[in-house]
């Protein structure tokens, strides 16, 4: 089954925007995100679930894991535990990615009020 594309430039994705990647319940994402450590979803101020391109990213590993290689549950918790420096140096990347954009967006930001202290 082919997982739907996402955009990897968008910051956090909605569990509906996830569901429909993976072409799944919205439950079924609940409970991998419950369930594996590597999804590590942030919460808004409602309470609701964003995931970062990062814990897309281990979706598509846990999914294929399941899906494709046939794992159960307690093998792909076995197998995340055996990697998980590999994933650790990932979600790394992902946070300095994350405080480039921010600085991008300071800099952005006092453009944007110099220009209009200037009009």
């Amino acid at each position: 089954m082919p997982l739907k594309p996402f955009n990897p430039t968008k910051l956090f994705y909605p569990i509906s925007e996830v569901a429909e990647m993976f072409n799944v319940n919205q439950s079924h994402i609940r409970l991998w995100s419950n369930t594996f450590d590597v999804i590590k979803p942030k919460l808004n101020k409602k309470g609701n679930r964003r995931f970062t391109p990062a814990d897309i990213e281990n979706f598509k590993l846990i999914f294929h894991l399941v899906n494709v290689e046939g794992l159960s549950i307690r093998g792909v918790k076995k197998y995340l535990d055996e990697h998980k420096t590999e994933l650790k140096v990932d979600v790394k990347a992902e946070l300095n990615h994350l405080d480039e954009l921010k600085d991008k967006l300071a800099l952005i930001k006092k453009k944007l009020i110099i220009l209009r202290n200037s009009l």
